[in-house]
This record gives C-alpha cells, structure tokens and sequence, in this order.
C-alpha cells in the first residue's frame, strides 16, 4: 500500500477510448473451450435439497464475499466495525448478511415478546408501545443509504486502508420497512416548547442521540424490517431508528425511548465522539447530513483488472444526504480529464446510485477517480479542497474524492495525486 502522494506524471500517455456498447469480440472466448464442450462434474450428480442448507447460504464459490473488519481499528470486539464488500456487489441494494454494523458494547438480543418502546418528556400522554402495537401503524417502505460519520476517516492525513471495502465500507443501502415516527409522536402528543427529540437505545451501551423535532416530523422512521424480512440482531432488532440522509450513529438501533425536550441533550456521542475537529482546535457540531459521494468499487484494491487490454467495465456508487444523484462524471487521469459515467438503476433520494463506465484499456496505468453532483448541485470535492478548509485533525465527514492507481498488471493501490 503506497503512503506517499503520487503524480499525475507519466500516466496516460495514450489517448483512452471511451463509450457506450462495447465490441464482443475483444470478450469471447474461443469455440472448443472444455469448460463448455465438456461435462462438468456438477452435470453428473444430484445436489443438496434447499432444506439442507441454512438459510442464506451463498454458492461456496461465493464465501470470500463477507464482512470484514479491521483489528486494530477498534479497542475490542464488543465496540467494532465490520465493513460491507462493494467491491463484490453490484446494483445498489445491499444483502441483508453483508450490511456494514457498527456496535458500542456487543449484539444486544432482544426478546421481541418483551420489547417496550417508550415516550416521555414534553407530550400530552407519556406512553409505551409493544411491538404489536406498533405493528398496526400504516406502514412504508424507503431505499435509504446508512452511512457512518467516520466512513472514509482514516483517510484525511493521507491514503491508509488498500481497499474500498476498508476505506468506504462503512456504509449500506437497504430497504427499510416501518412507520413514521410523526405517527407515533402524534399519539403522545408534542408539546409547543418540544423542540428536541432524544433517542435511546436498549443494549449495554444505552446509545443516545439527539435530533431536532423538524428532522423527526419530516422523514425519520420506526423501523422494523429491512429488504423485506425482520431487522438481523446487529441491525437493531426488533426496532430501529432511521434517520435518512443523516449520519448513522443516530440511526439508534434496539430502540427503546424517545424524549422530547426544549434543547439537544449534548450527549457523550455528539460531543466528544461525531464532531468534527477543526485545525485551531474548534469542533463543528450538528453536522448530521452525509454530503454527495462516490467511490469506484472496480477497479479498486481488491479487485485488480483481471485481464490484459482491451474492452473494460469500470464501476462504483454514489450517494447524498441531501437527494439526488443524476450525475457522477469519471477520470482515468487522476483528475486531469474527465468523462460522465452512464448511471443506471433506480434514482432514489438518500439512496445509493448506481453508476458505469466501459473504455478500451490499452494497458496504461491509470489514475481512478469518480466525482459525484447532487440534485442540489453540490459537487464532490478533493481531499486537498476538504483539508484547506478543515485541516486534518477530523475523522469524520471525509467526502473527498478517491483516487485508485492501477498499473500495468492490473494491480490496484490506494493513492493520492497533487
């Protein structure tokens, strides 16, 4: 893994075509391939029933594509991190067993006959709500994007973690199945002077967050399934907060209080932990909203080009806080000329999109980077732009652009270009 910053130098020498459909002929293999004339062994045997199998099992072929952590990163396995492989999906719906988790003091397993949700603080009616009972609120289902505040963190002073699942796994895209939690607040109903909701987690750590009432009446929901089946026991089970567009530490997970207020409460995790420090020691506060960002998951670190020149597919997601992504534009030259990728797939606020680029590699090595716009007209900026204004202090909030250099074999590493 490179530490050092990179010039552009010496990259590039050779125009790149660049284009829609590409020709199959530079992709077929040869007639007479054994692989096809031949039987396989898998032709000639019966395989497993789907009973014998547990559920959700990939093919074997499949079993590298899981979570990874990274040990030095946390303190202990009980306050970790484990990060989602982009670089092995595609589309823009992440499966359930590999969404990227983060807990504070273990898996907390919850008895969903024995959950209790509470309301209390500034309402009309302090209540508390079974599983059951929230169950017969009307429900919705929304494709959000959950991003950690400290996604990419490791990068401010400089390029550190060789691989995207490590520098941009702290994030995944699902859908989410609840009721508004303005239904709910309704129900108990919020005083003049509650301007504030603090929201309360049930494990050991007893995970607080507070959130502005505008926030919470407008988009926030009380969810208890996600891509169609019941939160996993990392992801909150039963009950969760999602909060879109926002930083996922307040996406309060085994949700068990909410209290209204008339101030933010000025917790352990939004002061001393998810505030960004500034150059002159100044922290920014309240910085909940996730700005537009991308990342290229192929080619990257982990997923070297794997063949010689020729026709290429390059690949990546993008996402915003804020809506949108209509457009992500892509640079083989580490910035010097750039090209709009063709977005495809579902374009969904607060959601992950789907973007490609196919060129004709001649072999040339190449300086990867994607740029994300937003449907409010942000544009991605560069690390370089980021560190002028919040110097390199900050673990959070680094949406800078990410720059992959690969060689003549292929070989991806995470670098920097000046």
């Amino acid at each position: 893994m490179t530490k050092h910053r990179t010039t552009r130098r010496g990259f590039l020498k050779t125009t790149i075509a660049t284009g829609g459909a590409l020709a199959a002929a530079g992709t077929a293999r040869a007639a007479g391939d054994p692989a096809i004339t031949e039987v396989q062994p898998w032709a000639q045997y019966l395989g497993d029933g789907v009973d014998a199998r547990p559920y959700g099992t990939p093919s074997e072929y499949e079993a590298h594509v899981v979570r990874r952590n990274v040990p030095w990163l946390t303190a202990d396995p009980v306050s970790s991190v484990n990060f989602t492989p982009l670089h092995e999906l595609d589309g823009i719906i992440t499966p359930n067993g590999l969404c990227f988790e983060r807990h504070h003091a273990g898996i907390a397993e919850l008895d969903p006959a024995a959950y209790r949700l509470m309301i209390n603080g500034l309402v009309d009616r302090e209540l508390v709500f079974t599983l059951d009972d929230l169950m017969r609120f009307p429900r919705e289902n929304h494709v959000y994007f959950l991003e950690c505040a400290a996604n990419t963190g490791m990068e401010w002073r400089g390029a550190q973690l060789n691989g995207c699942q490590f520098t941009h796994g702290m994030i995944h895209n699902v859908m989410y199945t609840g009721i508004k939690l303005g239904h709910i607040l309704a129900e108990a109903g919020v005083k003049t002077e509650g301007k504030w909701l603090l929201a309360e987690g049930a494990d050991a750590s007893a995970m607080t967050r507070s959130i502005p009432m505008e926030k919470a009446l407008d988009d926030c929901l009380v969810a208890f399934k996600m891509n169609g089946e019941a939160l996993r026991p990392e992801q909150g089970y039963p009950v969760r907060l999602v909060v879109p567009g926002w930083e996922g530490n307040m996406w309060v997970k085994w949700l068990r209080r909410l209290e209204i207020g008339d101030q933010p409460w000025h917790h352990r995790e939004e002061t001393s932990k998810y505030t960004d420090l500034l150059a002159d020691g100044k922290a920014r506060r309240f910085t909940w909203e996730m700005d537009a960002k991308s990342v290229i998951t192929n080619p990257s670190p982990q997923a070297p080009i794997g063949h010689g020149p020729g026709p290429t597919v390059l690949t990546g997601v993008a996402w915003s806080g804020r809506g949108t992504i209509p457009r992500v534009d892509v640079s083989l030259d580490g910035g010097a000329n750039w090209q709009a990728a063709r977005m495809d797939g579902p374009s969904l606020p607060k959601s992950m999109h789907r973007f490609y680029y196919e060129f004709d590699w001649d072999g040339s090595p190449l300086l990867l980077q994607s740029r994300a716009h937003d449907s409010t007209g942000y544009v991605q900026p560069t690390k370089d732009a980021l560190r002028a204004v919040r110097g390199e202090n900050s673990i959070y909030h680094n949406n800078g652009i990410q720059t992959w250099a690969i060689n003549e074999e292929g070989v991806a590493e995470n670098v920097e270009v000046s």
